[in-house]
């Protein structure tokens, strides 16, 4: 079965003037998927991203953790097996 290439038409006459260096991309490439969409809804896209609910600078942190924290064996063992190299690399003495 043989691919085949898909188009996307966007009707110009729909779009505001300075739309069309979006819906008439340079031969030298095909639009992002960005300026395809930008070109379909008339809007940038992304679209702005939603307002913060709350006030973040009211919040205030609190540290409730005992000291010291708790710690497993599996835990350990789960830093040593992905880390371990790491580890060793900064805590070995200097060559």
């Amino acid at each position: 079965m043989r691919a085949t290439k898909a188009a996307i038409i966007v009707p110009l006459r729909e779009l505001p003037r300075d739309a069309c260096s979006v819906a008439c991309p340079s031969p030298e490439r095909a639009p992002s998927a960005s300026e395809q969409l930008e070109a379909l809804l008339g809007k940038p896209w992304p679209f702005p991203g939603r307002p913060p609910k709350h006030d973040l600078s009211t919040w205030r942190v609190t540290d409730d953790w005992p000291d010291p924290v708790p710690v497993t064996l599996a835990e350990v063992e789960v830093f040593e097996r992905w880390f371990g190299d790491l580890f060793d690399e900064f805590f070995s003495p200097p060559l």
